[in-house]
């Protein structure tokens, strides 16, 4: 029986690919990832675990954002090393992105601390850190 051993990549598509494009290579330098390939409207980033790639959506781009709760993309969440990691990403958000905060920085679930961000077409993403301060604390989910 095939067995999954992890996510490899997440694929999306965008509305205005350079003004995601230039949203995205500052938050992935910030998060450490690199450059895994640039072709014409489509751009991936890596941090040799996971690969996140952007493309631009078929013309015409809908004008509408994107809607959380409306049927696909819910979130991506980045797992973090540490709440002071959590921390830093609210910080780099608010201050050098200028990212729009969902949530700010805090504790959601039991020892689940996060910051929740929207890209430009308003998709929810997520900077975690779960476990920090209880090994075998509860998940919400």
């Amino acid at each position: 029986m095939a067995r999954v051993v992890g996510i490899d990549h997440l694929s999306i598509r965008v509305s205005n690919y350079e003004k995601s494009k230039a949203f995205y290579e500052r938050l992935f330098a910030f998060l450490g990832f690199k450059v895994e390939a640039d072709y014409p409207g489509t751009m991936g980033w890596t941090n040799g675990k996971t690969l996140f790639w952007i493309a631009q959506a078929d013309p015409p781009p809908r004008k509408q954002r994107h809607h959380i709760g409306d049927v696909g993309f819910h979130h991506y969440a980045f797992r973090l090393r540490s709440r002071k990691d959590v921390d830093e990403l609210d910080a780099f958000l608010r201050d050098d992105l200028k990212a729009t905060i969902v949530d700010p920085a805090g504790e959601y679930y039991d020892d689940y601390y996060a910051v929740f961000f929207l890209d430009p077409d308003g998709m929810k993403l997520e900077g975690m850190k779960w476990g920090e301060n209880q090994p075998k604390a509860g998940r919400g989910t």
